[in-house]
């Protein structure tokens, strides 16, 4: 429980709110750090392109989804906006989208959410330009002409536009905001240099994530090309049809369950088998290729505490966790470099994030990771990581480790069929090849994150030193 004194003066200023909202979000402090601030300020309505209709709420749609890219846009939740990687995105009919074009997003927007969890934001880089966003989400559109589309990202994302856009929110159960509550936000003009320096740095941000985007693509498909394969697509498999009255010849006992068995996966195993390949179990070092350990979670401050992410939070840009105090868990909890993290645990719907694989490189190995997290961690003598990593975040390992699914409600990996999903095995130049590829690439995600941070940072450093 959290306490704070709230001076009277800041109850006559909010018109006498009582809800605890605007006082506990930092929403009034912000406000009035501003109003010291000699600098002009403007409305946020003021420098959307046409003023209201800048900040657009794209109105309740319907969802109807295809397997085709041909019939269909990629869709982002609420949540994908935080993705990094938006190769796995389900897309919409191009039917919904033609009914309501305002779902289309173009880069240089800045989008927050609105529902559910409020102010949660993203900068639309070009990799996203023509993606579908859900109406969970306000687009705030720049006016060129009056301000840059970074600096405005940059103040919206800072410790003073966030509070401001959350102070906003109403709704029982589940929060909202609406274009109208951040219409009159003050954005402070805090002249050329400084603002040209943050949109300079968001800029460069979002085409770093569109190199890093781009990059992984074309590790996977180099290694899948090396074997003369190709990575199979969500569309082709679907398409192939449900598993239903197939026979199978059991060789041994430790499953018995269909879906271990199918077709489709079966198919996906020859393929591979029929070229050079090995064994996951044989690429990984001994005694990894599993979950870590269960340990009790109790919150400390960070100084004395691990940063725990789960697997929703895995595949965010910047993960966001609980800080467990480091003596209540064990070293399990960290990853060496290019430890490739896999959801483990879930349900099969098709946008569950259930068997994605992620990569742990950089500031990625500074973070601890749950229980529910499988580790695959290749030994350098037999694959380079980056190169395990090109394969196990296809489309192809990533059905290939649905179909080794085993429980009730809750899925988990089959623990005997995990060691024996095929690997393709490229040559060894084309694996240094691929590794390098994802290396590069994951250097040139958290090379992007840090330039975001350095224009938030730049941009309420000015504020303090101004106010």
């Amino acid at each position: 429980m959290i306490v704070k004194t709230i001076p009277s003066s800041w109850i006559i200023r909010e018109g006498r709110r009582f809800d605890c909202g605007p006082y506990m979000s930092g929403a009034l402090e912000a406000k009035i750090q501003l109003d010291r601030l000699s600098a002009r300020k403007e409305r946020l309505q003021d420098l959307t392109a046409g003023g209201m209709d800048g900040i657009i709420n794209a109105g309740r749609i319907r969802r109807i989804w295809v397997n085709d890219p041909v019939h269909g846009i990629p869709f982002l939740s609420s949540t994908d906006i935080l993705q990094a990687d938006l190769s796995t995105l389900r897309h919409i009919s191009n039917r919904v989208v033609a009914e309501n074009p305002r779902l289309l997003i173009s880069k240089g927007w800045t989008l927050i959410t609105r529902a559910g969890t409020i102010g949660r934001m993203a900068y639309v880089r070009p990799d996203m330009e023509g993606m579908a966003c859900t109406e969970d989400v306000l687009r705030v559109l720049p006016d060129e002409a009056k301000i840059l589309s970074g600096y405005l990202y940059a103040y919206l994302s800072s410790k003073f536009g966030v509070p401001q856009i959350v102070s906003g929110t109403y709704g029982a159960i589940i929060q909202h905001i609406e274009a109208d509550h951040i219409a009159d936000l003050p954005v402070p003009r805090l002249g050329d240099g400084v603002e040209q320096r943050a949109h300079a740095l968001v800029e460069e941000s979002a085409s770093l994530l569109t190199y890093y985007h781009r990059t992984i693509l074309t590790a996977t498909n180099t290694f899948f090309a090396s074997v003369g394969l190709r990575d199979i697509t969500n569309a082709e498999w679907h398409s192939q049809g449900p598993d239903l009255s197939f026979a199978h010849t059991f060789p041994c006992v430790d499953s018995l369950r269909a879906l271990n068995f199918n077709p489709r996966y079966k198919r996906l195993c020859d393929q591979i088998k029929a070229g050079l390949w090995r064994p996951l179990g044989a690429i990984c070092l001994p005694g990894t290729l599993k979950r870590g350990g269960r340990y009790k979670r109790i919150d400390a401050e960070p100084e004395f505490s691990y940063q725990l992410v789960g697997q929703k939070q895995l595949f965010w840009l910047q993960p966001e966790g609980r800080w467990i105090a480091k003596s209540t868990v064990g070293d399990d909890v960290l990853v060496e470099p290019g430890t490739i993290l896999v959801a483990a645990q879930g349900t099969l719907g098709e946008s569950e994030l259930y068997c994605r694989a992620e990569f742990a490189w950089a500031a990625g190995v500074n973070l601890a990771y749950s229980e529910h997290i499988l580790r695959v961690l290749a030994d350098e003598t037999v694959m380079p990581r980056g190169c395990l990593f090109a394969f196990m975040r296809s489309e192809t390992a990533f059905r290939m480790f649905r179909s080794i699914s085993v429980g009730t409600k809750l899925q988990d990996h089959h623990h005997v069929f995990r060691a024996q999903i095929p690997v393709p095995y490229p040559p060894k130049e084309v694996q240094n090849e691929v590794h390098e590829l994802i290396v590069n690439a994951y250097e040139a995600r958290h090379q992007a994150v840090a330039l975001e941070k350095e224009a938030i940072r730049l941009v309420e450093q000015t504020i303090e030193e101004a106010a």
